[in-house]
């Protein structure tokens, strides 16, 4: 499945903002466990969901490293999407 991918190390408070650039897509945040689950194609857990507008804004229960994961589920198109760190005391 076509997805983008990009790392994160998030701090106490951080969120994970991100902005789409074309279709719905599903916005998820993984921690290295789920995102080997996802690429396995095996059961993983996720945060965030599917996103319709943008900005769309994710909080990790916990800081550490976290991997973004955009992707369309299947659906037809192709994957626009950029993500960045708002710090937590912006978010």
């Amino acid at each position: 499945m076509e997805h983008l991918h990009k790392e994160f190390d998030l701090g106490e408070g951080d969120a994970v903002e991100v902005t789409l650039a074309g279709n719905a897509a599903n916005v998820q945040l993984l921690d290295a466990a789920n995102y080997q689950n996802y690429l396995q194609g095996k059961p993983y857990h996720y945060y965030g969901g599917y996103a319709r507008t943008s900005p769309y804004l994710i909080r990790p229960p916990r800081p550490g490293q976290w991997h973004l994961v955009v992707d369309l589920g299947g659906g037809a198109g192709r994957v626009q999407a950029s993500g960045r760190v708002v710090s937590g005391s912006l978010a």
